[in-house]
C-alpha cells in the first residue's frame, strides 16, 4: 500500500519544496500509520500532542541499551530535568530573567549591520547574507565564542545536522561517523573555551557554567561539552529556517506582506503563525518503553515512532483553514516548538530573533521579488528550509 511508504517519500528530496500534500495523505491515512521497515507515523495534531506529554515515549536513541553520553534533547526524566535545569540557570528564568531580553538591543545591532549593503536593485542571499549570520553571530556572542572563530562552526553543524535527520531505513552509516566526529571536534573546543574562563568570569555562558559556586550544580566537563554543543547548533540551524521560510510566506503572501507593513504590531503573531504554518523543524523521533494505544492501535515497546509535527499543526481538525498562512489567528497552539518537557530550550531567544529580523526586513520586502520559486532547499527533512533564497531587492 502506498501508505506503508509514506515516511520514505515525505524524506526523499525530491518533496523538500511541498511536503504538505504528503501530510494530508498521512493524516488522512490514519493516526497511526505503519511504514515497511517497522516503524510508524503519527501526523494527527491531538495524538501528537498527547504523545509529546507522555511518559512512556522515550526521546533515548537506546532506550533499550547502553547508549554514548547524550545532550538533554535525547535523555528522558530524570536525567533530562537534572542536565536541562543545569543549563537553564545562566540562560533563563528564575535564575537568570533577563539575559534574553536583554539581548535585544544587540540583536537590533546586528541586524543592523548586516542589512547595511541592502540596496535597491541588489540581489542577494536571504540564507548567506543575513538568516545564517544573525543568529550564528547571537549564539555565539550569548556562549562567549571569539567572533574570528565563528566559521569553524559550520561544517561542525552542517555534519551534526545531517547524522540528527530522520531517515526511513533507521541505519546507521557514514553520516552518523562524521556527525560523532564533529561533535567530538566541536565539544573538545568549546570545553577548552570555558576553561580558558575558569577563575577568570566573563558576561558569557561557558563562563557561567565554569564559574559556578555551588559543586551540586555543576556540569562535568562531558556534560558541558555535550550540552555547549546542543546549545551552539539548535541556538542558530532552527532559526535560520524561522527566517528563511518567514521571508518566502511573505514573499509568496503580498496581502499579509502589506497588512504586517501596516500593522508591524501583528509581528509576533505573525511569527507564531510561521513556527505554524511554515516551522523550523517537522517531525522528531520517540521511542515507547512499554506498549502504547493510540487511536486504538496498540505500538509495541521500542517501536521507533516519527511525530510529523509539522502535519500536526496543519491538521483540519485543530485549525481552521490551516493551509492558510494568516498572520492574526487565535488561539495558535501550534506545535513548531515540540511539546512536553522537550518544549524548545531556546523558544525566547528564537522568536526574539525572528521578531527583530522580519521586523528590520519588512520595509525592503515591498518592492522585492524572488528570483526561484521554489527555492533550493537543504537534503535535511527533519529540520527544513530553503539552501539559499535569493531575492531582488
Amino acid at each position: 500500500m502506498d501508505s506503508e511508504t509514506l515516511l520514505a517519500r515525505i524524506t526523499d528530496y525530491a518533496s523538500r519544496p511541498n511536503p504538505y500534500p504528503l501530510y494530508e495523505e498521512l493524516r488522512q491515512a490514519g493516526p497511526v500509520v505503519w511504514q515497511t521497515g517497522g516503524n510508524c507515523v503519527i501526523g494527527t495534531y491531538h495524538q501528537i500532542a498527547a504523545l509529546l506529554h507522555d511518559p512512556r515515549m522515550s526521546a533515548a536513541p537506546h532506550a533499550h541499551g547502553e547508549a554514548p553520553r547524550q545532550p538533554f534533547l535525547r535523555v528522558d526524566d530524570p536525567e533530562h530535568h537534572r542536565l536541562r535545569t543545569l543549563a537553564m540557570r545562566p540562560f533563563g528564568p528564575p535564575h537568570s530573567p533577563r539575559r534574553i531580553e536583554g539581548m535585544r538591543g544587540e540583536i537590533d545591532a546586528i541586524t543592523k549591520e548586516l542589512m547595511a549593503s541592502f540596496e535597491p536593485g541588489r540581489q542577494i542571499d536571504i540564507v548567506d547574507d543575513f538568516a545564517y549570520p544573525l543568529p550564528v553571530t547571537v549564539i555565539c556572542r550569548l556562549l562567549g565564542v571569539p567572533h574570528e572563530d565563528e566559521p569553524l562552526f559550520r561544517a561542525w553543524s552542517d555534519a551534526l545536522v545531517a547524522s540528527a535527520d530522520v531517515r526511513p531505513d533507521q541505519e546507521s552509516d557514514e553520516t552518523d561517523k562524521a556527525g560523532e566526529q564533529a561533535r567530538m571536534e566541536m565539544g573538545g573546543y568549546l570545553l577548552h573555551l570555558a576553561e580558558q574562563r575558569r577563575g577568570h568570569p566573563s558576561d558569557d555562558l561557558l563562563s557561567a557554567f565554569v564559574n559556578e559556586p555551588d559543586p551540586a550544580l555543576r556540569l562535568t566537563q562531558e556534560e558541558l561539552a555535550i550540552t555547549a554543543v546542543l546549545l551552539l547548533i539548535a541556538g542558530h540551524e532552527t532559526t535560520v529556517n524561522l527566517i528563511t521560510n518567514g521571508v518566502l510566506t511573505l514573499l509568496r503572501t503580498p496581502e499579509e506582506l502589506d497588512r504586517l507593513r501596516r500593522e508591524p504590531d501583528l509581528l509576533p503573531r505573525a511569527v507564531e503563525e510561521l513556527l505554524r504554518y511554515e516551522p523550523p523543524v517537522h517531525m522528531r523521533e520517540r521511542i515507547p518503553i512499554a506498549d502504547i494505544e493510540v487511536a486504538g492501535t496498540v505500538i509495541p515497546r521500542g517501536t521507533s515512532v516519527i511525530l510529523v509535527l509539522a502535519s500536526g499543526s496543519r491538521d483540519p481538525k485543530r485549525f481552521h483553514q490551516p493551509d492558510r498562512f494568516d498572520p492574526t489567528r487565535p488561539d495558535n497552539q501550534h506545535l513548531g516548538f515540540s511539546g512536553g518537557i522537550h518544549f524548545c530550550y531556546g523558544a525566547p531567544l528564537a522568536r526574539l530573533e525572528a521578531q527583530a529580523a522580519l521586523g528590520a526586513l519588512l520595509p525592503h520586502l515591498g518592492t522585492a521579488g524572488l528570483v526561484q520559486d521554489p527555492p533550493p532547499y537543504r537534503q535535511n527533512a527533519m529540520l527544513r528550509g530553503p539552501r539559499h533564497l535569493p531575492v531582488q531587492l
